[in-house]
This record gives structure tokens, sequence and C-alpha cells, in this order.
């Protein structure tokens, strides 16, 4: 194998642009989903009057990963979401409606299984997407 040798800019040369992403979910930013998600299972669990433990063990996942669920920290898999959603007794379909208001910026103040009617508008011009490798 041929070894690729990179060579060392001189030090007074400013540094190469950081291409990384700036971090989600900042001020004046639009939040991710999965921090959305966990503010709804949060929300949702402490309504219930749940402490973590109870909802995690009920779901079958460790207390520590549901509460990195709700910080927003997870990236978790649909199989974990619905495993979290059905310790909660509520649908999918419901969370996500929960997930999306929340997003949209509407007050979820009636509970996440009644039905909430949110207006939907097109983005008023393009929309830059950050995707993490």
């Amino acid at each position: 194998m041929a070894e690729i040798v990179r060579p060392l800019p001189p030090a007074d040369s400013t540094p190469p642009a950081d291409d990384t992403p700036p971090e989600q979910g900042g001020p004046g930013q639009e939040p991710l989903w999965r921090e959305a998600l966990g503010e709804c299972l949060r929300r949702l669990r402490t309504e219930r009057g749940e402490i973590l433990v109870e909802t995690a063990r009920r779901a079958g996942v460790s207390p520590q990963y549901l509460s990195e669920m709700e910080r927003g920290v997870k990236e978790p898999s649909s199989e974990m979401i619905a495993a979290v959603a059905g310790a909660l007794d509520v649908t999918l379909a419901d969370l996500t409606l929960a997930v999306a208001t929340t997003l949209l910026g509407v007050p979820v103040s009636a509970p996440v299984s009644a039905p909430v009617s949110a207006p939907v508008s097109a983005p008023a011009g393009p929309t830059a997407y950050a995707l993490a490798a």
C-alpha cells in the first residue's frame, strides 16, 4: 500500500477552514428532530408522574439510554422509539404528531392522544440541511 503524506503548512499560515457544520439547536436555529422527540418523551413521562427507571423498565431500555433520548443526545432507532411510545401508552402516530407540533412551535397543551391541528406552511425560502457522517 502506498502511504499518503500531507505536507505540514508553514507555522505562520492561517489554519484551513473548519468544514464541520455549526452545532444544531442553538439560539435562532431549528431544533433537531431527536431534540424535539426528547422533549415530547420527557413531557409525556413527567405528565404520567413516572420516574425514568419505571418508563425505561417497561420499554425494555436502560435508564441511561432513555435519559439520552430525552436529552436529544441519541438518534434512536424506530424500534426504540416504538418501545418507549408503547411504555408511555401512546401510538407512534400520536408521538410523531406531538414532535411535529413541537417543531412547528405550536404549544402543546392538550394530551398527546388528542388530535392537534396545526397550520402547515411551506418554508419561505430555500432551506439548508447539514448531514452528519
